[in-house]
């Protein structure tokens, strides 16, 4: 354990609003809610599907942008039900959730006893006031034969960047479940100069998280991908703060470790209070278990990774650099060890026809032409070469079947083959990347024209380039993964229309896209 890691665990105790997130204790007495406002303004989510069940999220807030939402400093009764149909003529389970103050008066219910492979629909119920209707989905059974899955994946959505018009098309999609890779919120503070704003500075306390995740949570379009569909989901930076590596912030002079922790914790906890995560992804201060794995019937596992928790310092400052010796630290990590351990073993393992590397940062390196030479930003992977070379070469050696990467981050569209080395053209490809752009973050963006081209002459393993804002949309069979890249043209301002820009094919047992 890191000396920074232990100062921190030291004070923790003394940190205001800060928990540790348990069980509610036995025989506490459930409060009655008791308000005019409706309750539900940041409407309702589940998560991490399962063979026999899901995780049900949803925060009680009368006033989600006041300090506690409105909410008394009391725990809260709150009934769920689950039901086969959308009048709620066939519950087939409920019971009774506590909103404690502690977690924002947020609530996860774990229910289980469903049965796999199947819709479902479910609400809450509290101080007389009933949730929105949700849409939700358990995961295949165990090994069985999926003839078809379809999956989106998203990241990356800046509020003041744009409009959620992207999330309102996928919505309407026909798809089983939702990805999304990382950049829930960001923590920056107010740019009158973006299409819309959010309230306040730059986030870094536990009341300051959590206000701006309410600030997300009310739009209506992201709280109909919530209501319409399961996610798994995963941060990137931008909940903590942007291109942290572990416990250094960004910039490096802004807080030392120790300070720096207490911010992670705060936004940690915020994070879990707002997505519908598992218990065992409950942090506890500074440290939260978020890889995990989940299967979808014979047909596919979601390695989900965590490429920010664990990471060593980036080198060269972070910065997008011709060449950087530290790049090549053999003692450099972008997972960590143990979580390397369990990639490992788990692709080892795996029965799937499809591994899925749900992954913050794209794995295959995009160099950018300057005067000095082909530039790559050292917060990617490209900045971790030593861990990127021994996932390649174990996705070589060992002949994982299928390995599909889906990352994030970048706000631009592209397609990789993945290689084990980039400099040798004759050299096999051992994976896909399919790599999805932002729902907003950066604004507008363009379809790419000349600048594309020349990115993709620079790197000859990316096969497709586009810098327009949208969504992945992939149907999977045994037999081929297709992946359509869903844009809009424009994001400054609500209604603009969704279109496939392109789509592209991996035939089983053979890595590497072609155009559908």
């Amino acid at each position: 354990m890191s000396s920074s890691r232990r100062d921190f665990l030291a004070l923790s105790a003394r940190l205001s609003g800060l928990v540790a997130i348990g069980a509610l204790p036995a025989g506490r007495a459930l409060a009655a809610l008791r308000t005019a406002a409706y309750p539900f303004t940041l409407g309702i989510a589940s998560g991490d599907p399962l063979p026999d069940g899901v995780v049900l999220w949803t925060r009680l807030a009368p006033e989600p942008l006041a300090p506690g939402g409105g909410m008394p400093p009391t725990p809260v009764g709150v009934r769920w039900e689950v039901a086969r149909d959308e009048q709620f003529r066939q519950v087939v389970r409920r019971g009774e959730a506590a909103a404690r103050p502690e977690l924002a008066h947020a609530v996860h219910v774990e229910v289980d006893g469903l049965e796999p492979g199947r819709v479902y629909w479910y609400r809450f119920i509290s101080g007389g006031e009933a949730s929105p209707v949700g849409r939700t989905r358990t995961a295949p059974a165990p090994g069985a034969r999926v003839d078809r899955l379809d999956v989106a994946f998203t990241s990356c959505q800046n509020y003041q960047n744009g409009f959620y018009t992207a999330h309102r098309h996928l919505s309407a999609e026909d798809v089983a479940l939702v990805v999304h890779l990382g950049d829930y919120i960001y923590e920056s503070g107010v740019d009158p100069r973006m299409p819309r704003q959010h309230e306040g500075p730059e986030v870094a306390t536990l009341d300051a998280y959590r206000a701006r995740y309410a600030h997300y949570k009310l739009d209506p379009d992201l709280q109909a991908a919530h209501a319409a569909f399961p996610w798994i989901v995963t941060p990137d930076d931008h909940e903590v703060s942007n291109n942290y590596a572990g416990v250094h912030p960004t910039p490096r002079y802004a807080l030392d470790p120790t300070q720096f922790l207490q911010r992670r914790a705060a936004a940690y906890q915020a994070y879990y209070e707002h997505v519908p995560l598992r218990r065992t992804a409950a942090p506890h201060g500074p440290d939260a278990q978020l890889y995990r794995r989940l299967a979808l019937g014979g047909l596919a596992t979601v390695h989900v990774l965590d490429t920010r928790q664990y990471r060593t310092d980036q080198p060269c400052d972070e910065g997008t650099v011709v060449d950087c010796p530290g790049a090549r630290d053999p003692n450099a990590t972008i997972m960590g060890a143990a979580q390397s351990r369990w990639l490992q073993e788990g692709l080892a393992a795996s029965t799937a026809r499809w591994n899925v590397l749900a992954n913050q940062v794209p794995i295959a390196p995009v160099a950018r032409r300057t005067e000095q030479g082909l530039a790559q930003s050292m917060d990617k992977w490209a900045g971790y070469l030593h861990d990127r070379q021994l996932l390649t070469e174990f996705l070589r050696d060992r002949r994982i079947v299928n390995p599909v990467f889906v990352s994030g981050d970048v706000h631009v569209n592209w397609l990789s083959d993945v290689k084990v080395d980039y400099e040798d053209p004759r050299a096999p490809v051992v994976a896909t990347e399919f790599v999805d752009t932002s729902i907003s973050s950066g604004g507008n963006g363009s379809d790419g024209g000349r600048y594309a081209e020349r990115m993709m002459a620079a790197n000859p393993h990316v096969k497709f380039y586009n810098g327009q804002r949208g969504y992945l949309r992939c149907a999977i069979t045994p037999e081929r993964w297709t992946t359509d890249y869903r844009v809009v043209p424009y994001v400054d301002r609500p209604g603009a229309p969704v279109s496939t820009r392109a789509s592209f094919v991996v035939e089983a047992g053979r890595p590497g896209a072609v155009p559908a």
